[in-house]
């Protein structure tokens, strides 16, 4: 790290700062007495062999006099991406969370101001995690030195958990290893399994995972990380219907605890922690360096497409009438389905049935499209393939898709029971309607059966809501922005998606939500994402991090501290 440099901008950050906070109450911001001097961040820095990084937005190519007006150009063009913040350490994918302070939407007046770009929510600074080793040594800093801690493998998240003002960023996305276990012996387990790295995302397991005859439960997304938000919130994807979510695929996770402890978390070895890593939230309870996860026997996979066009006074009686065709689906042993709805269509993305063929797919959809026909409806897509390997499947139905990073989710677990009330489906449908009735909103069903029997884990196994257990689909409502969208409209896009989520609570009382894609300020949250697990998630939380050296929002626990206007986390 540049160390004249970092002498400048800490010391610029302690003379235009008049906030000091109680040491004990609230986490240090640049600028408090408390903040660590430039002494303290070189030592940091040499004690991490030279791998702390100082936070820079990813858009201060575009402002001062290191502005450069063609890279600021080309930023601007993929702005509205995914991917160019996925190996970013401090730069976050929801632009909410960055709080719009830098974008390359500049004028020749703020170009020339390099103050019109700010770190934001961003971290202040991040460690490019190695091993275990560099891990503890930034939780030890920011536990002696109180400063905020995040952790950020992609930042392919929409929680704002890996971003913080003035924070300290574990970034673990460098941690890429990959080791095939031929055959993994637990008590609750023998087979075949992967360990991986904190670093992993599912476009690079998926291959190994396939050239190694064997596939894995992955989400939907080639970019999302495999150890983060996903599987410790629980991980949803095509294969869940046969082997379960990703956090039952979960053997053992390699961790370093608030502490500074390096332990094995598994259902033999601290097992509450095992337990709590297994779906109850990322980022709160320790830090994930690596983990070992299930691998299954690759094979034959049929997978089939429908689109029909939303053109005449039977449309939303096509959208009730796959609910309900969901209740058949959910009683085929494997099947999972990702449907697209808006205005304009109703669109099957992927149906997918590991070990099936053109036979057994068609007999499965035969009766919802008897339905269709009765209807009078002639789809403009309907095809069927059947793939000898599953990464041969998911590239044929959700490779090559980019990914936009303005978008606002909510969403709810629809339970069995609601679509088996006639009056309940009705109301449900017609939410749906007013849904897409707003131009910007998508609304993404999708169908899984990962009840503890289909998932082949016990009642209680881990700390997954017992919500995802009844659920016959999940809801997203995805809200999606513009590249440029200003803060005000973010910020309303978060309360429609809040609206929405209570309108769909209303339908489904006692029911769910998933914590990946919902808000973060759900004001249910607690019911919402954790159901009946929160009490005991909050022991752990005492036991392994009893003064929040990590918090996250939202987190168990986290309404015990509070963000203040100027960006401080304090106890409440």
């Amino acid at each position: 790290m540049n160390t004249m440099l970092l002498n400048t901008l800490v010391a610029l950050a302690a003379s235009t700062s008049l906030v000091t906070a109680a040491a004990d109450a609230c986490r240090s911001l640049p600028g408090d007495a408390a903040w660590p001097s430039v002494e303290d961040w070189n030592a940091l820095n040499s004690s991490t062999g030279g791998r702390l990084i100082q936070g820079v937005p990813l858009a201060g190519i575009c402002y001062g006099v290191q502005a450069d007006s063609t890279a600021c150009s080309e930023l601007r063009s993929d702005w509205a991406l995914v991917d160019p913040f996925l190996t970013q350490p401090v730069s976050v994918v929801s632009p909410y969370f960055e709080n719009n302070t830098c974008t390359p939407y500049v004028t020749v007046a703020t170009a020339n101001d390099s103050s019109a770009c700010q770190l934001g929510n961003m971290a202040s600074y991040a460690i490019n995690v190695s091993e275990y080793e560099t891990a503890t040594a930034g939780i030890n800093f920011a536990r002696e030195k109180n400063l905020r801690l995040v952790v950020k493998n992609t930042g392919h998240d929409y929680l704002g958990g890996s971003a913080g003002k003035g924070s300290l960023a574990l970034w673990t996305h460098n941690m890429k290893n990959i080791t095939l276990i031929n055959n993994y012996k637990s008590e609750h387990y023998t087979g075949p399994a992967f360990k991986i790295g904190a670093g992993v995302q599912y476009e690079d397991l998926n291959p190994i995972a396939h050239d190694s005859g064997l596939r894995v439960v992955g989400g939907s997304c080639p970019t999302v990380g495999a150890n983060g938000g996903w599987r410790q919130g629980g991980g949803h994807g095509p294969l869940s219907s046969t082997y379960g979510l990703g956090a039952d695929n979960s053997l053992e996770f390699e961790v370093v605890t608030a502490d500074g402890k390096h332990l094995t978390a598994s259902p033999t070895e601290n097992s509450d922690l095992y337990w709590a890593l297994c779906g109850g939230g990322a980022g709160n309870y320790a830090v994930v360096i690596s983990a070992v996860v299930k691998a299954h026997k690759d094979g034959q996979i049929a997978g089939s497409r429908l689109t029909i066009n939303n053109e005449g006074n039977s449309y939303w009686t096509v959208v009730a009438e796959w609910m309900k065709h969901l209740l058949v689906l959910d009683k085929i042993p494997g099947f999972a389905t990702e449907v697209l709805l808006t205005q304009q269509s109703f669109s099957l993305v992927v149906a997918t049935l590991p070990g099936g063929d053109e036979s057994t797919m068609s007999q499965a959809l035969a009766p919802f499209y008897e339905t269709v026909a009765r209807l009078n409806i002639t789809p403009v897509v309907n095809e069927t393939k059947v793939q000898s390997t599953y990464l041969d499947h998911y590239d044929e139905y959700l490779g090559g898709v980019e990914f936009t990073r303005n978008i606002t989710i909510g969403g709810r677990l629809i339970p069995r029971s609601l679509v088996q009330d006639s009056t309940l489906l009705q109301n449900l449908t017609q939410a749906f309607k007013d849904m897409v009735a707003e131009p910007d909103i998508v609304v993404y069903l999708l169908g899984y059966n990962v009840t503890n029997a289909a998932a082949a884990v016990p009642e209680g196994f881990n700390a997954v809501t017992p919500a995802w257990r009844d659920s016959l689909f999940l809801i997203n409502v995805c809200i999606e922005g513009s590249a440029d969208d200003p803060w005000p409209k973010m910020e309303d896009d978060l309360a429609r998606a809040n609206g929405w989520q209570d309108r769909l609570r209303g339908l489904t009382p006692g029911g769910g939500a998933y914590i990946n894609e919902g808000t973060y300020d759900d004001p249910e949250w607690k019911a919402d994402y954790f159901g009946g697990t929160y009490d005991r998630l909050r022991d752990v939380k005492a036991k392994y991090d009893p003064n929040f050296v990590l918090y996250t929002r939202p987190g168990v626990g986290c309404d015990e501290y509070a963000e203040s206007a100027d960006g401080h986390l304090c106890k409440a």
